[in-house]
């Protein structure tokens, strides 16, 4: 098993986890604050497990995602400053989004672009624009619908 922290956010929606990655100030926090919103929103279970700082964990051809232990719980909010929030101990990583500048998305994706290689895993990819949560929250949901079907995607 390998293990590794990464510069990243993790929340978790329904039985998915997803791994936001992306620059300082590229809108990781804003994102997963929306998207656990909207998973609850829809009616189905969402949570925090991690933001700034994830432990990865790679075996058994799965990546699990936890919180750094000092800052567990944790959410940084820009203009608010470091908040509280629920989180889970761990998520089973399902999604990796890329928060990446806007000239940077592709409007036709590759499929290599849709897989991404974390710590040996091949986990399914998607590219979203920095700072466009909105934009950003569709993306997901589309690519969760692809991953999960659409019956079961949390969002």
């Amino acid at each position: 098993m390998t293990a590794a922290t990464v510069h990243a956010g993790c929340v978790v929606l329904g039985t998915a986890g997803v791994l936001l990655r992306g620059r300082s100030g590229s809108g990781k926090s804003a994102l997963a604050e929306a998207l656990v919103r909207a998973a609850a929103v829809a009616g189905n279970f969402s949570a925090h497990v991690a933001d700034d700082r994830v432990m990865l964990s790679a075996g058994a051809g799965r990546l699990v995602a936890r919180p750094a232990a000092p800052i567990a719980g944790l959410l940084e909010v820009r203009g608010r400053g470091i908040v509280a929030v629920p989180h889970e101990p761990a998520a089973l990583v399902r999604l990796v989004v890329d928060l990446v500048p806007h000239d940077q998305l592709p409007r036709l994706p590759e499929p290599a672009d849709l897989l991404a290689d974390v710590a040996g895993i091949r986990v399914p990819r998607q590219m979203v624009p920095e700072r466009s949560t909105a934009r950003a929250v569709d993306l997901v949901r589309w690519a969760l619908r692809d991953i999960l079907s659409a019956r079961e995607a949390p969002i």
